[in-house]
């Protein structure tokens, strides 16, 4: 396989020569690996290999794995495949994302062939943020969201987000709190009916955004989720990732204005006739059902997860009290 692989990075690149480098990191449940490839002969000095291999035995790093935890993971391969091949080249500069070279299906193995977001000028992980650094990243998805409002996910999941309902059966039934079981096919039900759809990356995390050098600009990466959904499920869990529950209180009213700002400011830009006034009045109301709905993931998949803590546990007794 390593010279197979060493052949396509080859014509996927048009590279003169190319060598393994290091592993950039081991994919979840050991589903495979991403490696640097460095290249000789073309401008860009190296390649990622994203190289999935479905393992015949799973170690889950929480114990959660059966048969439709497998599928769910497949799909989700599947889905990023169609995403580079069918979507990624819409995306611009104001929601950059990777260039793809090639990706191929070579038995029950799945190759994709990615820029090196590192060489391209991205080269910065942040494991914190300032508020210009998370209003930066709510800028990316603003013109994520705008790029793709109202289209239809072919070939993507039809509702986006590693967290939706419907693929996450076990966790619900382990819950401890049963009004929340109850009201979650409601809240599921309100964020997918919703008059104004688009895509979601699915996984907005901060560690899935790679950073300038001078931290002014950044690119997404990691698309296994990406499918329909409202925007806002996007970004309450990006919130999530990056804010403790002070900095909520604090801030999040100061940062959801200033992502639709920019959402408005994108959708202007790409001649949509959206009605930006009725679309953000639905999504703010929609807002803390999106944080309810990634916070009912979190009690059923991992009860003492960091990122559950009393801003969302108030936010999520508020929502289904008023449901």
């Amino acid at each position: 396989m390593n010279t197979q692989l060493n052949e396509i990075v080859l014509k996927a690149t048009g590279a003169d020569s190319t060598e393994r480098g290091e592993v950039i990191q081991s994919l979840w449940s050991g589903y495979g690996e991403i490696v640097r490839y460095r290249l000789e002969g073309v401008h860009a000095p190296s390649a990622v290999v994203k190289h999935v291999s479905f393992p015949s035995e799973v170690n889950h790093p929480r114990g959660w794995h059966n048969d439709l935890s497998h599928q769910r993971k497949v799909k989700s391969y599947e889905v990023e495949m169609t995403w580079y091949h069918e979507w990624a080249s819409l995306c611009d500069e104001s929601c950059r994302v990777p260039h793809c070279y090639a990706s191929e299906t070579i038995g029950e193995e799945q190759l994709m062939v990615l820029e090196d977001l590192d060489a391209a000028g991205f080269p910065l992980r942040r494991s914190t943020l300032d508020l210009d650094g998370v209003a930066l990243c709510l800028r990316w998805l603003a013109h994520f969201h705008a790029t793709f409002m109202g289209v239809r996910p072919a070939g993507l999941w039809p509702v986006g987000t590693y967290w939706h309902l419907a693929t996450r059966p076990d966790e619900l039934a382990v819950m401890d709190d049963d009004d929340l079981r109850d009201a979650a096919p409601v809240i599921d039900s309100m964020l997918s009916s919703g008059r104004f759809q688009t895509l979601v990356h699915g996984d907005a995390k901060l560690a899935n955004f790679c950073f300038s050098a001078d931290g002014r600009s950044v690119a997404g990466v990691d698309f296994r989720y990406v499918g329909g959904g409202c925007g806002m499920k996007d970004v309450a869990y990006f919130l999530g990732s990056c804010l403790n529950d002070r900095e909520h209180s604090l801030y999040e009213a100061e940062l959801l204005d200033g992502y639709f700002k920019e959402l408005k400011r994108a959708l202007v830009v790409r001649g949509s006739r959206v009605e930006m006034a009725a679309l953000e009045l639905e999504w703010r109301e929609l807002f803390p059902l999106a944080q309810t709905d990634f916070y009912r993931f979190l009690v059923g998949w991992m009860p003492t997860h960091w990122k559950i803590n009393d801003y969302n546990k108030q936010v999520a007794l508020a929502v289904v009290a008023g449901l």
